[in-house]
């Protein structure tokens, strides 16, 4: 019957058709994670094994490294191959935090008392580096405590199985793969074990977190064994942190810098290390200390920057070109910040700062980014529209309010958004 006929043919030929996109759904479908892994040993010794070795890595060395590593699927910013690609992060709708918890009291006054007495432990140490390098002791031990909190965090990972992970399937996979290379390149100079070369999830290494390439550059062996250790070794530890600083640009018999008042009439809109005078013309101005002791007659004819985070609504600081050093460890105004006072706590046994911090930090990063393309459209360098305010967009800020007639308070408020459109 045709009608049968025709009937029988449709079915097959709607078997052959769900067939087809049945294989082909799964010829598209994302690969398992045994497959990846499969996939990851592979690209270890038909990928990577060849540049290492062609860079001077030793076979022995190579094989130690990657002996029982795997993928870590636990860590961040993955884009496994085969998988779909990570959504895109909207960073710009959340707002950003006041600065206030981050510098909590508390905790700043336990690693000030722990710094002190790591100060006495490492006082010959640290004199020799402070001769060496002429970077402040409690400049060191300041950063050394804020990164792994003198060495007590625990750090687990293996270094090669995050670097090697994020190679082959990060966001950033060259240079993570630029970094592998490198943490080889420290496991075949003898100074640490392929077992002993620790490091956190992002990669960075041993107590005072150095990438590996940052190793390379500025590990240094003073505790004279002959290993560059900073797993295990303070001295070692707290002199490549000096060292780091010194390739950086610090300037010996300076300090980070200080805070101060700045009177009413002098404008905030004159922020940032482009702007730098001698500290005399600052205090001409009416600029002084929160000390209340006068500025050292040394620093007076040296340079000093005008940094208001908060703007008008926090504290209010005067800094010197180590201030801007301390960023190249981590390029954040308020990570310098938190350095410098921590090292005055270890150093002086100085307290918070005097200053309060203001009710900021509330808007949405997306409402801030739209403020500075609208002072981008302006005129204005706001250092790029990213949503956060740094010390340009503070500046550019201060600078339109003073343009416009306003008392300038330096930083984005909400009543602004209207204004500046």
């Amino acid at each position: 019957m045709p009608g049968r006929a025709e009937g029988g043919i449709a079915r097959h030929a709607l078997a052959a058709l769900c067939f087809l996109l049945a294989t082909s759904n799964a010829a598209h479908a994302a690969p398992s994670k045994a497959e990846v892994e499969a996939q990851f040993q592979r690209w270890v010794q038909t990928d990577l094994w060849p540049e290492a070795q062609k860079g001077g890595i030793s076979e022995k060395t190579f094989k130690a490294a990657f002996s029982g590593v795997t993928l870590d699927w636990s860590l961040n910013d993955l884009a496994p191959p085969g998988f779909p690609p990570p959504k895109e992060q909207k960073q710009t709708q959340a707002e950003f935090s006041s600065p206030a918890p981050y510098f909590n009291d508390d905790r700043l006054k336990r690693l000030a008392v722990t710094g002190r007495t790591f100060q006495t432990q490492y006082a010959s140490t640290l004199k020799k580096i402070e001769k060496t390098y002429g970077v402040p002791g409690s400049i060191v031990l300041a950063i050394w405590g804020r990164e792994t909190g003198f060495g007590a965090a625990k750090i687990p990972n293996s270094g090669i199985e995050v670097l090697a992970t994020k190679a082959f399937m990060s966001t950033r996979k060259e240079m993570f793969r630029t970094e592998l290379i490198a943490g080889l390149h420290i496991i075949d100079g003898g100074d640490v074990t392929a077992a002993d070369f620790k490091g956190s999830s992002a990669g960075a290494l041993g107590q005072p977190q150095f990438m590996p390439t940052s190793y390379l550059k500025y590990a240094v062996d003073i505790d004279g064994d002959g290993h560059r250790n900073i797993w295990t070794s303070v001295p070692d530890t707290l002199a490549s942190i000096a060292n780091f600083l010194v390739k950086k640009g610090w300037q010996r018999d300076r300090g980070w810098g200080y805070e101060v008042t700045i009177p009413e009439n002098v404008s905030c809109a004159q922020e940032g290390p482009d702007l730098g005078r001698p500290i005399a013309q600052w205090a001409a101005l009416g600029i002084s200390g929160t000390s209340g002791k006068a500025f050292p007659s040394r620093e007076m004819n040296a340079k000093g920057m005008m940094m208001v985070p908060a703007g008008r609504d926090g504290p209010e600081f005067l800094v010197t070109p180590n201030f801007y050093v301390i960023k190249e460890y981590n390029n954040s105004d308020l990570y310098a910040l938190y350095i410098g006072n921590l090292a005055d706590r270890i150093a002086y046994g100085a307290g918070a700062f005097q200053g309060a911090w203001g009710d900021v930090g509330k808007m949405l990063r997306s409402d801030v980014a739209t403020m500075q393309r609208a002072l981008e459209k302006k005129g204005y360098d706001v250092g790029g529209s990213d949503g956060l305010p740094g010390y340009k967009t503070r500046r550019s800020i201060g600078q339109w309010q003073e343009k416009s007639g306003m008392k300038p308070t330096c930083y984005p408020e909400a009543q602004m958004i209207g204004k500046l459109n």
